[in-house]
């Protein structure tokens, strides 16, 4: 999920001074091989369909795992903006969270953000304490639609923000580095150019649900339903007849599970996936009995 990607995690418990994702994922891999878990890498499931009472998940190889319970957690992915460049300025100026580690690598620096919403506020609102000056590049024409009133308050209260509506980034420029970002205006379609040495995205995610193939219910984005969220599948009604109950993250199908990011209501933090990956297996264990 987006966890193994962030240069840095400063929330999750027992790391004061940080620990990068891809860190954090290998120490998780070594202590799970130490208690036996099995690991296809790589691998990418690519489908997944009930099988006698138990359920099949198809991987991108052509082999196949069936087990009794599943457990989804395969997280969400930013959304990226489509613009030229992106990929090569991801590497060391486009950030998709702004914690402390991000603030203090664009200190006294002009820095843009594109989103409208409350992630984008919260981000303007800290980064503003840090660089010099903030943009906030939003697409929409109004700020109320997407962000909250006492966000817009403090976001306008502060001398070195300042609000472009109606905008949206078309170019990326710079040579090593970023160095300034083109915008156009959706009405007009007029360019300018804003300086800024660092990108921030905040414009959603999406859940990396698509291999489910409508065996779970989804909500309108595709996060995965659980818990009395999740209306009952056929499978699901005939094990009620048997005296079964959904847990608070089983899904619609009884013995899948789904954890994390991907997770319709979760909380989006390291923490609390990892947490709900560990209640998920005690669940199965429970259900196995």
């Amino acid at each position: 999920g987006q966890a193994a990607t962030s240069s840095r995690i400063e929330n999750y418990l027992g790391f004061p001074s940080g620990i990068s994702g891809a860190e954090l994922a290998d120490r998780a891999v070594i202590q799970a091989r130490k208690f036996g878990a099995r690991f296809a890498v790589p691998a990418e499931a690519r489908s997944i369909r009930p099988d006698d009472g138990q359920y099949t998940v198809g991987l991108d190889d052509g082999t196949s795992v069936t087990a009794a319970s599943v457990v989804i957690a395969t997280g969400a992915r930013y959304r990226r903006l489509d613009v030229p460049r992106m990929e090569y300025f991801e590497q060391m100026s486009v950030y998709y969270a702004a914690s402390q580690a991000e603030a203090l690598l664009c200190r006294g620096d002009p820095v843009a953000i594109v989103g409208g919403g409350n992630s984008a506020g919260q981000a303007a609102v800290f980064l503003s304490r840090h660089a010099e000056w903030v943009t906030l590049i939003v697409r929409e024409h109004d700020l109320g639609e997407c962000m909250s009133r006492y966000l817009i308050d403090q976001v306008s209260r502060l001398a070195n923000v300042r609000v472009l509506l109606g905008t949206e980034v078309r170019e990326l420029l710079g040579d090593q580095a970023l160095e300034a970002v083109a915008v156009e205006d959706n009405r007009t379609a007029e360019r300018r150019t804003l300086e800024a040495r660092a990108l921030f995205v905040f414009i959603g995610v999406t859940p990396c649900t698509g291999w489910l193939s409508g065996l779970v219910e989804l909500d309108d984005h595709g996060f995965v339903r659980t818990g009395p969220d999740a209306a009952r599948s056929a499978d699901a009604v005939a094990g009620a007849e048997t005296g079964w109950q959904r847990s608070v993250l089983e899904t619609s199908r009884p013995g899948i599970f789904a954890v994390g990011d991907v997770r319709c209501g979760s909380t989006k933090r390291v923490a609390a996936a990892v947490g709900e990956g560990a209640m998920a297996i005690r669940l199965a264990f429970e259900r196995a009995r």
